[in-house]
């Protein structure tokens, strides 16, 4: 059954930014475009489960410090080697000045 969390207020995410997320035992990066729209993955990396919090941002892609392998965080597809797995996505709502995500 998935519920909707509040995550964080919009103004916690700079715009072409992402801020970690954690809730119980898993961890969610929250990423806000350059359009100013709201997107939610897992917050590690497929290749070796790196938190993607200290990645780089760029137009519609995460880059993961730690190897440099790119993701769609819209969709999560993996976009640049080493990754191969995508991220799992989630679906984000904003209301009222907070950013809550489907899980």
């Amino acid at each position: 059954m998935s519920e909707w969390i509040d995550a964080c207020s919009t103004d916690e995410v700079e715009e072409e930014d992402l801020i970690r997320f954690d809730h119980g035992d898993r961890t969610f990066a929250i990423y806000r475009s350059h359009k100013d729209e709201y997107f939610c993955t897992d917050g590690l990396c497929t290749h070796e489960q790196v938190h993607l919090e200290d990645g780089l941002v760029m137009d519609y892609i995460i880059e993961c410090p730690k190897h440099n392998g790119r993701f769609d965080y819209r969709t999560g597809e993996a976009k640049g080697a080493p990754v191969c797995v995508a991220l799992n996505t989630y679906p984000v709502k904003v209301a009222g000045g907070r950013v809550l995500i489907e899980i």
